[in-house]
């Protein structure tokens, strides 16, 4: 005959008592009978009712879920010529991604003939990370993607390297 470690509903241990002498109290009480540690010597069982302590499990990890931080990507995109005004409304949207602790993804459109002008992006790009210098740093530095040039932004106060344009084509313009 085995014997459990038994531990009662209220969590006081009730000694060393036979498998079925366990079996009998659990069904006596109304509980079930749960191999707590059943590599210990002698294994433990506990007194429980296992439906409500499995859906206090599911609860807890309900909770925790959405307690979980999630970051989305953020996309905030730009065009070369931008007036001042618009600069500053879609540079405070990305203040506002940052501070609430999702990324941004900056992407300035290029279009026909700004294709030839692709500093203008890169000193649009630099001059967004120096405005938001403190709330956020340069997690991707720009690059070309096709016909748009992208840059991530994070949250956080990490030091932003200054963003240098990549090698030009060799025409100045």
């Amino acid at each position: 005959m085995r014997q459990v470690r038994l531990i009662d509903e209220n969590g006081t241990q009730v000694g060393v008592v036979d498998t079925r002498e366990a079996l009998r109290m659990a069904k006596e009480r109304e509980y079930d009978l749960v191999l707590v540690s059943p590599n210990a010597v002698p294994p433990v069982a506990r007194l429980l009712d296992y439906g409500k302590w499995r859906y206090e499990q599911q609860q807890a990890e309900k909770e925790a879920r959405k307690k979980a931080k999630r970051t989305e990507l953020k996309s905030m995109k730009l065009r070369p010529k931008i007036e001042a005004h618009d600069y500053n409304t879609k540079v405070g949207h990305i203040r506002r991604f940052l501070e609430e602790g999702h990324k941004v993804k900056v992407t300035i459109m290029f279009r026909g003939r700004e294709m030839a002008h692709q500093e203008l992006g890169y000193k649009l790009l630099e001059r967004i990370a120096k405005d938001l210098e403190g709330i956020g740093f340069v997690e991707m530095r720009p690059e070309m993607l096709g016909r748009d040039m992208n840059m991530v932004m994070a949250p956080g106060a990490k030091p932003s390297a200054p963003v240098a344009p990549a090698a030009s084509s060799g025409n100045p313009a």
